[in-house]
């Protein structure tokens, strides 16, 4: 209720919370000008120039410059437009900060060695590309990986499945998960191991025209692996002969192989790409990116088998 009383400076600061040496400041910037002066010549305030600078005090608190609140007092600006521009520029630094985060994060878990010029500058450009730059690395990535025949609706379905979507306000973790992922799609070694399973993969589909049921084929290894594992059967022991045999028959099913010697080499191709720790890598780090539950583990599975066909080969 305006009273019509008048503060002193001293007052006012006790008032509002704002020093004394930051009203005299903002009253010579004409920010907020007293409402009148004694006969000496000392300030004084009324009850609207204390409501004033409070809202210059809480629009400074909020990261708004003198300049900016000026005009908003003024009403050469609106407070709305002004923090409607304030919020866009708080989400970009916010953007900003959280991809340095992520860089730094990423320099601390590397194992090994001390990151070099060129690996620190390769994460930062990764993590900073645009949404077209994004979609254009992976696109060149899958396009190496899967190779040909993506005709097949299948295909172009496990392609699409492949294709990491950062949100546009991506937590930390999926940044992080982004430049690893990133990096990974441009090592030409894992490349060339996703074009050894697509092709294994394509083998498979020509098998199976529509007319037959197909099945999973890591999912139908799984089933006849995991229980042995779970019994702790030891994949060279005589006992395991059973297994694999039937992981053996399984796969040449699935591949249309008649040749045994020439089956049990792709099989032992094919166990070794899947077993490749960055193909589960690159699936668990696409899950992050996009938000989805992480995929089951199958390299206990792989490991078991490779083990078993290995032990077999002595």
């Amino acid at each position: 209720m305006d009273d019509g009383a008048l503060y002193s400076i001293g007052d006012l600061a006790r008032l509002t919370g704002v020093s004394v040496k930051t009203i005299r400041r903002y009253s010579d910037r004409g920010i907020v000008p007293p409402t009148d002066r004694t006969q000496a010549g000392y300030r004084r305030y009324d009850v609207h120039a204390a409501a004033r600078l409070t809202l210059v005090r809480t629009l400074r608190e909020l990261g708004l410059g003198l300049t900016v609140i000026r005009k908003v007092l003024d009403r050469e600006s609106s407070l709305t437009e002004v923090a409607a521009m304030e919020a866009d520029a708080l989400a970009e630094q916010i953007r900003v900060l959280r991809v340095r985060q992520a860089v730094l994060t990423a320099l601390t878990r590397m194992a090994g060695h001390e990151p070099t010029p060129w690996e620190i500058d390769l994460m930062h450009r990764v993590a900073t590309l645009s949404d077209a730059q994004r979609r254009q690395l992976i696109d060149e990535f899958l396009d190496t990986a899967l190779g040909d025949g993506l005709t097949d609706p299948v295909l172009v379905g496990i392609r699409r499945s492949l294709v990491p979507e950062l949100p546009a306000d991506p937590k930390p973790d999926q940044l992080e998960a982004w430049i690893e992922l990133a990096e990974l799609a441009q090592d030409d070694g894992f490349r060339s191991l996703m074009r050894t399973l697509a092709d294994h993969h394509a083998a498979e589909r020509r098998r199976y025209d529509g007319t037959l049921p197909r099945p999973d084929l890591s999912q139908a290894v799984r089933d006849r692996v995991a229980p042995a594992i779970d019994a702790g059967l030891d994949p060279s022991s005589p006992a395991a002969d059973a297994v694999l045999a039937d992981v053996a028959v399984c796969y040449a099913t699935a591949m249309g192989l008649t040749d045994e010697q020439d089956s049990r080499a792709r099989l032992l191709c094919w166990l070794d790409a899947a077993h490749d720790p960055r193909r589960e890598r690159y699936l668990h780090l696409l899950a992050t990116v996009n938000g989805w539950a992480p995929p089951e583990s199958l390299r206990p599975v792989f490991a078991w088998c490779l083990a078993a066909s290995r032990a077999r080969e002595q």
